[in-house]
């Protein structure tokens, strides 16, 4: 439960043109998401372009992230190939990763039973928990309740990481879920802009692409939401609510990648065909980080 649980940064891994990551950049990136800010880092998610790395360059990241990181290290190891993915579960294990996240990836339309036996060869792969990444806007498969079930009952399967549902009614699909899902099964939210709502109504984790980017603000939120303060989780949310237009205009790596140039975190850009923000749309950026 603790290895998922709670505030989970998820930072960019820059690198250069060819892909290879710049390691002092890396380790001060993780380096900054403190025990006292998050309870977990979130290494090559979405944000983090695993999908865009190379296996021997995925390994060295999780390495370089391993001896920066202060608290559990949770690592993407999607891949089109079951094979792969395996390949890359224990490289993250011999990295020093503490868990791993496993998106479904494919260029294929999968069935439920394909995605159903993935996930068992992955897990089989280490002895590290695993969380399921049901990412539909990515891999454009959608892991639906009686499926969630399936993968729960695989040994290791013990978390998922949810997109904030379209109707918003979280409440009610946590409620379905907890029913439907073991006891100790933990369930956690992506989508920024519904974090706040996913917490206060009984999500047992945030995985967030502002945190691993802005630490502090995101575990502010956190703090209160999970603490049942709904006025200053609302406050704050209200607050951040420039920021998550910008997250649901640009994406996550665009944002990330943006406010990671104006404060001089790094010159990476992101990886290629992918393009930072410029002109007006960085100046947007810049006008709400101004006022956070």
């Amino acid at each position: 439960m603790s290895m998922f649980s709670g505030l989970s940064a998820f930072p960019i891994t820059p690198t250069n043109e060819g892909g290879i990551a710049d390691a002092d950049a890396l380790g001060m990136l993780v380096s900054r998401l403190g025990a006292d800010q998050v309870q977990s880092v979130g290494l090559l998610g979405s944000t983090g372009g695993y999908a865009y790395l190379t296996r021997s360059e995925r390994r060295r990241a999780v390495a370089i992230a391993a001896e920066a990181c202060a608290v559990p290290l949770m690592v993407g190891v999607g891949a089109l190939r079951t094979d792969d993915a395996q390949a890359l579960a224990r490289d993250a294990a011999d990295a020093g990763a503490d868990a791993l996240l496993l998106a479904p990836m494919s260029y294929t339309s999968l069935t439920a039973e394909e995605v159903c036996q993935h996930y068992a060869a992955v897990a089989e792969a280490t002895d590290l928990p695993v969380c399921v990444y049901n990412n539909p806007t990515t891999t454009h498969f959608v892991i639906d309740r009686p499926l969630l079930v399936r993968l729960a009952s695989i040994p290791n399967v013990t978390a998922v990481k949810m997109p904030f549902p379209v109707d918003h009614d979280v409440a009610t699909q946590l409620g379905q879920l907890r029913e439907a899902l073991p006891e100790g099964f933990v369930i956690g939210y992506s989508g920024d802009w519904g974090a706040a709502t996913a917490l206060m109504s009984g999500a047992d984790a945030w995985f967030s692409v502002l945190a691993g980017i802005l630490p502090d603000v995101s575990a502010q939120l956190a703090d209160a939401a999970r603490r049942g303060d709904v006025t200053g989780a609302k406050e704050l949310d209200a607050r951040l609510e420039p920021m998550w237009a910008l997250l649901r205009a640009f994406g996550g790596v665009r944002v990330s990648y943006a406010i990671a140039h104006l404060m001089g975190l790094t010159d990476a850009q992101p990886p290629r065909p992918i393009l930072p923000l410029a002109g007006d749309d960085r100046d947007r950026v810049a006008q709400v980080l101004a006022t956070l």
